[in-house]
């Protein structure tokens, strides 16, 4: 697994989400300043939840600063329209079963959890700018507390 660079191009994808057919180009056009694409490894469980509700609370904020925030996980269609509708999240999620864009993006390779080692889908964040290009990549992530982090890291709680 190759983590994505500041400054690196970021890869193109279109793919299924609860809103729709979406890709990066269309993300990024929509967006004043760019796209916030997060990567969690299933939706409804514990972690998953509370990161994506913590994106549903702050993304008035983050559409103010001019950010479009997406999800994306291997889940399928039916299981992340059904997150989306208990959950009420306001923002697409991406399902990405043949990780497509998991891979290029870094956020598929070998974990641990709990001693364990495996491979799987790595929780993670990267900003990417209006030019395409990386301007944040935080990888490992915890799901508690980092969308406060990000807010700081972008500047949005000044």
């Amino acid at each position: 697994m190759t983590q994505l660079e500041i400054g690196a191009k970021a890869p193109e994808f279109t793919a299924e989400s609860t809103q729709g057919l979406i890709s990066l180009t269309e993300l990024l056009a929509g967006s004043e300043k760019g796209v916030i694409v997060y990567f969690y490894p299933k939706a409804s469980t514990p972690g998953c939840t509370t990161q994506a509700c913590d994106f549903r609370d702050n993304l008035n904020t983050m559409k103010a600063a001019g950010y479009t925030v997406v999800g994306v996980s291997a889940d399928t269609m039916p299981a992340l329209e059904k997150f989306t509708q208990k959950q009420g999240l306001n923002f697409p999620l991406i399902s990405d079963p043949e990780h497509a864009i998991l891979e290029p993006w870094g956020a598929w390779g070998e974990k641990k959890n709990y001693g364990r080692i495996f491979t799987g889908i790595i929780r993670s964040t990267v900003v990417v700018g209006k030019d395409g290009t990386v301007a944040l990549a935080q990888y490992n992530v915890k799901a508690t507390g980092h969308v406060a982090r990000l807010r700081r890291d972008l500047g949005l709680d000044d």
